[in-house]
Formats: structure tokens, C-alpha cells, sequence
């Protein structure tokens, strides 16, 4: 099925530095091509035709997957998602973007607040000082500490922008 590409298996990695290497020994996500394939299968289409607010639909479970599937169908290769290394941990960034070798962690939240402690983590064990959130508010770029107190510029970007990704402009950023 990967090979077809209606399903693809997207490992996580606990790499914080370029190169991204897919870690084989944790558990994979399942990422199904399309989303409405997908909630066809799950049998939860009809419900899905009467929400205003998907964002809220069965926990925010769809959001994240629909993010995931825009930036596959715009960006070449292979999103990956992080985790600690820990094995025990439960922090998990919800997709890193390789670009001109550098990573941008994006962290995928439904409904316009959320809080980023899986984000922070992966702030304070990398070199990275930029990150993206992806969620049902505006436009905003601020400036923010993680919970050690490293500052980082913290993107938010609204839903409906996820397959324009701003990677040139964070890159090219002085700080």
C-alpha cells in the first residue's frame, strides 16, 4: 500500500539536526491519501457534512491529518512527526520539515489556543529557534521562551494557509 501511495506508513524520528532519519523501532502513523477517503472508511462522513466546525470533530483527530496530507501534496518527500528519544515519553511534535537543512518543527492544534509542550521539548534538545503552529487563528509571528527559557519565533499560521508554507521567509529571518 505504501507503494501506491492510497496509505503511507509515516515514521517518527528523534533526530533534533539534519539529516532526518525515520526511526524504525517506534510506531508508525497511518496517513491515508485522502481525508475523505478516510472518514469514508471510518464510516463518519455523514457526520462530518452537518459540522460548522471541524476543528472540533471527534477531538481534533481530523485536523492533524489534513495538514499532513496538504503538505504532502506540496512539499516533496517525506513528512516525518517527532518523539523524544525517551522511551517512556509521550512528547510528540506533529511534523518536522526538513529545509535547506534545517528543521521546522509544526505543531498542528485544533481550535485557536493549545498549549506546546511537546513543541518546547523539541526547542530546548535542538538548535532550532523557529517553529510553526498551525491553527484556527490568525496570522501572527511573536516571539516566545520555552518552559527552560530558550526564546524562539513562534509562526502561527491559520488552517486554511497550511499548504503555504513560509520556509524561504523563516530561513532567510536573521536571529
Amino acid at each position: 500500500m505504501n507503494d501506491t501511495k492510497l496509505i503511507r506508513l509515516l515514521y517518527p524520528t528523534t533526530d533534533v539536526s539534519f539529516p532526518i532519519k525515520p526511526n524504525f523501532k517506534r510506531k508508525p502513523r497511518l496517513q491515508f491519501l485522502d481525508t475523505g477517503l478516510l472518514n469514508f472508511k471510518s464510516g463518519i462522513q455523514g457526520s462530518l457534512l452537518a459540522l460548522d466546525d471541524l476543528s472540533k470533530a471527534y477531538k481534533g483527530a481530523l485536523i492533524p491529518h489534513l495538514i499532513t496530507q496538504e503538505l504532502i501534496s506540496t512539499h516533496d518527500g517525506t513528512p516525518y512527526f517527532w518523539i523524544r528519544e525517551k522511551v517512556q515519553s509521550s512528547a510528540e511534535v506533529d511534523l518536522i520539515h526538513a529545509h535547506h537543512g534545517r528543521l521546522y518543527p509544526i505543531e498542528v492544534k485544533s481550535g485557536a489556543t493549545g498549549t506546546l509542550k511537546s513543541l518546547h521539548e523539541f526547542i530546548d534538545a535542538s538548535g532550532q529557534n523557529k517553529a510553526i503552529r498551525m491553527y484556527a487563528g490568525k496570522w501572527s509571528l511573536q516571539e516566545s521562551r520555552t518552559r527552560q527559557g530558550k526564546e524562539f519565533t513562534l509562526l502561527n499560521i491559520p488552517y486554511y494557509l497550511g499548504t503555504t508554507l513560509p520556509l524561504e521567509w523563516l530561513h532567510n529571518k536573521s536571529s
